[in-house]
Formats: C-alpha cells, sequence, structure tokens
C-alpha cells in the first residue's frame, strides 16, 4: 500500500537538494509514502493508493526531540510556583521524582509514559528520546529503561543524575554503583548513556567514568553541561565524542571553538530556561561558528514540564537569536543528528514517513503564533 499526502503548499524537507534553501523547500508538491518510508517527493497530484489532501497546508518533518524524562510520577507545581517568585533553580527537587518513582507501580508509570507519548505525537512529535535517571539504584534505573523500551528505541541511562539520598556523601561509591551493577542492569535496555556533569550534581572527573564505563559497554554517549554556570562539560562533551551536550546555558568563547571544531551537537533546551528563570543563551554565536545545533524539550516533572517542540521554537526564536527557518531545522533535524540518525529529520527519498501537518500556510507560524496548536495532523 501507497499513501499520498497531496496537495502541500509548502513542504519543509531539509534537503537543499530537493528544494530552496537550506530547508529544501518545496512549493504546490506532494509526498508519496510506502511501507513507512518516503519514494517520492514531486509536485501535487501523484498518484498512489491512499491519499491525503492537505488542502494548501505546510508539511514539515517529524520533530525529533532529542531529550526527555518521560517515565516518572509525581507532581513538583509548587516548586514550579516557588521559582516564579523568585527562589533559584538548584537541580535537588529531583530527589522528589526519585522518591515518588520508586514508590509507584509499573503500570502506573506505563499509563502516565504512554499519556505524555500521546501529548508528544498530538504535537507533532515523532521520535522521542527518553532517559532514566529518576530510580537512582539498580532496580529502578533497569525498571525505568525497560518501561522507555516499550514507547521508543531511543533510551538513555543516566544513572549519573543526581546522588541519591542513601549515597550523601558517599560520592564515589555511587559512581562506583553507576559505573559498575547499574550499568551492566541497564546497558540491555539502553542506547545511550548520559551524566549531569555540573556544581550539585557530579564533577568532571567522575562524568569522565561515567562516559568511559558506557563507552566499554557499547552505549553511545550524551552529556548534560552547562547548565546552571560556566563548567567543564561542553568541552568533556567534546573530548569524549558524545554525541550531543545538552543545555548549553553558560557557554565561554572555547565552549564555542570546541563545538565548531566537533560532530557533538549542542542541543539547547529553552523551556528549560523559561522554567527555572536561567538566561537563554545566544544559539546565534554557535550557529556562526559552524557548530550543530538541536532543539529538545526536556519534558521532566521539576525544570521544563512540557511536550511542545513548538513552544521550544518559539522561545528559541523570540530569545536565542536563531531565525524561524533555523529553529524549525534545530527541532527535526538537528535533533537527528543529535541522535546519530539519518532516517529522520527530513522529508526525502528514503526517509521515514514521518510528516506533520500543520494548520497553516508556513512553517513560520510555529513562532509567529506561538501557545497556539497548529499540528493539524501527525503521519507515522
Amino acid at each position: 500500500m501507497t499513501l499520498v499526502v497531496d496537495r502541500i503548499g509548502l513542504l519543509v524537507t531539509n534537503d537543499p537538494g530537493l528544494g530552496e534553501g537550506f530547508l529544501g523547500l518545496v512549493r504546490d508538491a506532494s509526498v508519496v509514502v510506502a511501507d513507512g518510508q518516503v519514494v517520492s517527493v514531486g509536485p501535487a497530484g501523484q498518484v498512489a493508493d491512499e491519499r491525503i489532501d492537505v488542502d494548501g497546508a505546510c508539511v514539515l518533518p517529524g520533530f525529533v526531540d532529542s531529550h526527555t524524562h518521560l517515565v516518572f510520577t509525581g507532581d513538583r507545581a509548587e516548586e514550579f510556583t516557588s521559582r516564579m517568585a523568585g527562589r533559584p533553580y538548584d537541580g535537588g527537587g529531583i530527589r522528589v521524582t526519585t522518591d515518588a518513582t520508586r514508590a509507584a507501580s509499573d503500570d502506573d508509570l506505563r499509563a502516565l509514559t504512554a499519556s505524555r507519548m500521546a501529548e508528544l505525537r498530538a504535537a507533532g512529535t515523532t521520535t522521542v528520546e527518553v532517559k532514566s535517571g529518576y530510580g537512582l539504584n539498580v532496580d529502578d534505573e533497569a525498571r525505568t529503561l525497560r518501561l522507555a523500551t516499550e514507547v521508543t528505541d531511543e533510551t538513555t541511562f543516566l544513572g549519573a543524575h543526581l546522588l541519591p539520598a542513601e549515597y550523601e556523601g558517599r560520592v564515589d561509591d555511587y559512581i562506583d554503583l553507576v559505573c559498575g551493577p547499574m550499568l551492566e542492569a541497564c546497558a540491555p535496555h539502553s542506547r545511550w548513556i548520559d551524566a549531569f556533569c555540573e556544581t550539585g550534581a557530579f564533577d568532571v572527573d567522575q562524568c569522565r567514568a561515567v562516559l568511559d564505563a558506557g563507552r566499554a559497554a557499547g552505549l553511545g554517549l550524551r552529556l548534560h553541561g552547562n547548565q546552571l554556570g560556566h563548567g567543564p562539560g561542553v568541552q568533556l562533551a567534546v573530548e569524549s565524542g558524545c554525541a550531543s551536550v545538552d543545555h548549553c546555558t553558560y557557554l565561554s568563547d572555547s565552549d564555542v571553538e570546541a563545538l565548531a571544531g566537533s560532530d557533538t551537537v549542542a542541543t539547547f533546551l529553552p523551556a528549560t530556561d523559561f522554567s527555572t528563570r536561567q538566561p537563554y543563551p545566544d544559539a546565534r554565536r554557535v550557529i556562526d561558528a559552524g557548530a550543530t545545533v538541536a532543539l529538545a524539550t526536556n519534558c521532566n516533572p521539576g525544570s521544563s514540564y512540557t511536550t511542545s517542540m513548538s513552544f521550544c521554537i518559539a522561545l528559541a526564536v523570540r530569545d536565542m537569536n536563531m531565525t524561524i527557518d533555523e529553529a524549525v531545522q534545530a527541532a527535526t533535524l538537528g535533533g537527528a543528528v543529535a541522535l546519530r540518525r539519518t532516517d529522520v529529520g527530513r522529508l526525502s527519498p528514503g526517509s521515514a514517513g514521518h510528516l506533520v501537518v500543520l494548520e497553516a500556510p508556513s512553517h513560520h507560524h510555529l513562532a509567529y503564533r506561538p501557545g497556539v496548536p497548529l499540528v493539524r495532523q501527525t503521519i507515522t
């Protein structure tokens, strides 16, 4: 069976060989999908077994959300309210979510994760990465990742998220646990390993040990870095060959230079900066230096409880000095590069048939009409 999405007013392909500019824009277009893959991009009127007429709407690749923490339970609205009243964010609320998540049943966590996945899909996200990090012991980290594999292939072991209360004063013992029994239990359910390189979390040597252990176990590398202040996270990520370093709120000139000279993607999480009242990073510096950038939601209960990539695009355009075209590409192709994927984030022959139909004539409306649910249909 073949499907044609027809009468597309403006198609974003992210393939410059197919259309205008770096977004590869095609006007009056259609896309033919067979067996889950794009087989043809051409003018309107192509023929297939089934047809969806979008009547001049804009179509773009499904969003690729390369940083989330979807498997959790517990509410931290009071913490958010307190921050809005002036309390600074320090990451300590992670333990609140850890306690609640440990106490939840598999069925409860499964239902909550499914609900968040449905919300993501409705908002146009078709590829999502999910981290652990709210178990912080061997059994609950493995359980989190096992549940995450039920909804995505992009799973990340984040045992080095924060020091659990029972290891207070014994950080080296905890890192030994993460690099040993916890990694052994979690690796079968993980594609990636991650660590939180930040004051109040784990230092550069501890994070390097985690990344090295993950690499030895055959996992790809990711890193949280430079969220709460200047630090060694970006440099460690580049040195270690991480696919992505995420947050990047505080970047020195040497950090920008390192990113530009590497394959490590700078993944910005603007909804986190919104929710924590952190300054927004200047993405213009990073883009102009030649580095690859991505946008992701960081969906989690404490510092960024949103599933909306459209919201992140609007924030990036308004507060991070990105053009709308750059922000849309960062939320699609940029996320794909951050996950080392070549099959998503674009619409060209051979790519996954993941399309988002907007209730708008142009992708510019994602920033022009912030907060409006513009996704008419998500096709996978």
